[in-house]
């Protein structure tokens, strides 16, 4: 987690947006509520978005103001999504910064032969392995979408190993209803019964629009279902820039803002109070392909910028870091992630994922992940400021060692190394000498290195045998409903 409005520092920040660009976004919004109005497929979202006083015509739905604003008001500005064992929860609020991989990825590389291959059972539980051991990944997602099982049962098996090989928090997803069912089940069994988890909910339901301005029935469906369960809540979509909507980032930031809204509304119309995260990730179409482009400096520019719409809200953003064009974990996958990290941080979304993206969200990397994890660390850093008063200033020191001295004996200074200096696990600061003594490993290596001795010997918390019966159970029963 990274904190950008550091207690008695000045943390550095990003700005895109003047005040008046951002309330001409969001007024801009407003109207196109309102005026162009939203798709809604769900007859009970549409009930409840006309029983407030939006004006309903066949699937196509008006949203007045007052209902937005209405709903943007009741949505909580803090809440925590727990881990499954004290210490791991992350605490949802304005100026923390959160990190985690992202969702269903058909491709994984496999790390052992280093090939692109389908994404399979095993994979879930190694990207939830090696994010437990990762300090700076602060929640866990798949990182896969499994080849080897029946399609719509993929995101309960990805849970089952997740949840089994992290106590980090989890977001996850649902094909329908009873995948959220089976999920929920899970997570109740994991912390001794729907009540506990109702008190202190582990995970969080991962959810989307579809740009432009269309809110699809199974969509909705899964975001009711979490507002009537009191699971928190991740909305995100697009648009890809200049597919699905104009090419402009202005126009694209409206979009993505009233589709978010609309779903925001709409559960907070179900259930006040629910916590919610929205978020976008508008990324421009390459000019030669057509393709969204995670590694743009538009997509930095873009999300960065619903970044600061979403906190002139005071609403939960979700936004993307750590995701790159390149197929496989190289200088080009370093370059992008660095830059996006980076912005992301500065610009202080709330939650940042898809750590470990290649191929533009096509392809899963454990590689990829303990790399970002160091430029997490090195941002991290960066994002502390620099603390300026008496004590760091240090004067009366300065005077006592005098002109042409050193400070390397002084106790006052070198006790405040750790604090100061950043040390890093994987970034080599060696001498050409020693570098080459140590085998002359390039960055590569080490990450491999580092990696290979998760896997070996990272211990993760553990379950009792009971928890793990009552996976197959579950797992079982839906085996035999869809074979």
């Amino acid at each position: 987690m990274i904190i950008t409005g550091q207690t008695g520092h000045q943390a550095p920040q990003l700005k895109v947006l003047s005040e008046n660009q951002i309330r001409e976004i969001f007024d801009s919004t407003l109207e196109c509520l309102q005026r162009i109005g939203v798709l809604v497929d769900l007859a009970e979202a549409r009930d409840l978005l006309g029983s407030a006083g939006a004006r309903v015509d066949d699937k196509r739905v008006y949203l007045p103001a007052h209902i937005v604003q209405n709903a943007i008001s009741v949505v909580p500005r803090r809440f925590t999504i727990w881990g499954r064992n004290a210490g791991r929860e992350i605490h949802i609020a304005p100026d923390r910064v959160h990190f985690g991989p992202g969702p269903s990825c058909s491709y994984f590389y496999d790390y052992e032969y280093r090939v692109r291959r389908k994404a399979h059972r095993g994979d879930a539980g190694q990207v939830a392995k090696v994010c437990d051991a990762l300090d700076e990944i602060d929640y866990v997602m798949s990182l896969s979408f499994f080849d080897d099982v029946n399609p719509t049962l993929s995101p309960v098996y990805e849970f089952a190993e997740m949840i089994t090989n992290t106590d980090k928090p989890l977001i996850s997803w649902g094909t329908n209803l009873e995948t959220l069912e089976a999920i929920h089940q899970i997570a109740a069994a994991a912390v001794g019964g729907t009540e506990i988890l109702k008190r202190k909910p582990i995970y969080s339901i991962f959810a989307t629009y579809d740009s432009p301005l269309h809110l699809t029935k199974q969509a909705l469906s899964n975001m009711l279902w979490a507002a009537e369960h009191h699971v928190p809540l991740v909305c995100i979509g697009g648009p890809t820039v200049g597919i699905e909507s104009p090419v402009t980032g202005a126009s694209a930031l409206v979009l993505y803002l009233a589709a978010a809204l609309s779903a925001l509304t709409i559960v907070q119309l179900k259930r006040p109070g629910t916590p919610m995260i929205i978020g976008g990730i508008p990324s421009v179409m390459d000019l030669r392909t057509a393709r969204p482009s995670y590694g743009s400096p538009e997509m930095l520019l873009h999300t960065s910028a619903a970044t600061e719409l979403t906190r002139f809200l005071g609403v939960p953003f979700m936004g993307t870091a750590g995701a790159s064009e390149s197929k496989v974990m190289d200088s080009q996958a370093a370059i992008e992630a660095s830059l996006q990290i980076l912005t992301s941080s500065l610009s202080g979304a709330t939650l940042v994922h898809d750590i470990g993206f290649l191929d533009c969200a096509d392809i899963g990397s454990l590689e990829y992940l303990v790399l970002v994890d160091e430029i997490i660390a090195m941002v991290k850093r960066f994002m502390r400021g620099l603390a300026v008063n008496q004590d760091t200033i240090m004067l009366d020191l300065i005077e006592s060692v005098g002109p042409g001295g050193n400070f390397l004996e002084e106790p006052r200074s070198a006790s405040k190394c750790r604090q100061e200096i950043w040390v890093p696990k994987l970034l080599d600061r060696d001498t050409y000498v020693f570098w080459d003594a140590k085998g002359r490993k390039n960055m590569e290596r080490r990450v491999r290195e580092r990696l290979e001795h998760i896997l070996e010997h990272h211990q993760t918390a553990s379950s009792p045998p009971e928890f793990h019966a009552k996976i197959e159970y579950i797992l079982s029963n839906l085996e035999r409903k869809y074979s």
